[in-house]
Parts: C-alpha cells; structure tokens; sequence
C-alpha cells in the first residue's frame, strides 16, 4: 500500500526548486542543501533543482551544490550582491512555471522580492512552499506562500 501511495504521490505533483544561494547558504544558517531536497521531496516529485549563486560564490560551495544533485547556475554579479542572482531565479521560475509540467514552485529564500513571482505562480496556478530562514525572513513571503517551512 505505502509504495503505491508513494507512486500516485509521485504522478500527482512535479516540483521546480529553486534555491537563493546568496540568500540562504550562509554560514550563520549552515542549510544543509541534502536535507532541504529530502523535505521538498515529501510534497512530490523534484524534476528541477537549481541553486542560484554569484561569481563570488567559493568553489567548494558550487561543487558541495553539484554533488548533492542540484544544478548550480552561476550569475555574474557587479559586486558581492544579493539581488544580483534574484532576477536570473525569477526568469527561470517563470519559464519553469510556464513551459514545463510544473505543479509545485519550491524557493528556498528569505526575501521579499521574490513576492511578485510567488504571486504569478498562484495566479497560473501552481501552488507554492517557500523554505525559509530566521532572521530576516519576509513576513509578506510567509503569507502569500500556500505553505511555509523554516529551515534551522
């Protein structure tokens, strides 16, 4: 019974993760980027997981990234910027949202501006998790997500 559970899990929702590297990996959070993939996996199926990340970005943490499955997408950034990597997440969360068979967005941030996308995901119909961290952590993110999980 549980794997046949597991299966109709499995068809009913794909999930695009997409990860606020500058945001999220930082030392004072130490996210372990294995655990996060196991908690998003409860929801359904992860057909899409990147992490977004700037030129800065030590190479350990790129490969550290690559060995745990994700795709790490390296944006140039014009200085040690957050925001330098929001707009490349965004793009790519729309394309995923629109052109793949997306049911679930999952976004690991903290930051506020990514409201706009979580609201045009809602509206395509997606539902949308947010994993996030304390301190910092949007309280505008928290509400317009369907579900929100803290990351410790």
């Amino acid at each position: 019974m549980g794997a046949r559970m597991l299966k109709t899990k499995y068809e009913e929702a794909n999930i695009a993760l997409f990860v606020d590297g500058p945001n999220m990996l930082r030392k004072e959070f130490s996210i372990d980027l294995r655990e996060l993939r196991k908690r998003v996996s409860r929801y359904g199926r992860i057909v899409i997981a990147k992490v977004f990340v700037n030129q800065f970005a030590p190479e350990k943490l790129i490969e550290a990234i690559i060995n745990e499955g994700f795709e790490a997408k390296i944006v140039l950034a014009s200085k040690e910027e957050e925001n330098d990597v929001d707009v490349s997440l965004a793009v790519e969360a729309i394309e995923a949202i629109l052109t793949k068979d997306i049911h679930i967005l999952a976004l690991s941030t903290r930051d506020a501006d990514f409201l706009p996308l979580i609201q045009k995901a809602k509206e395509y119909g997606k539902k949308v998790i947010i994993f996030g961290a304390e301190p910092g952590f949007s309280a505008s993110l928290r509400n317009s997500a369907d579900v929100v999980e803290i990351l410790a």
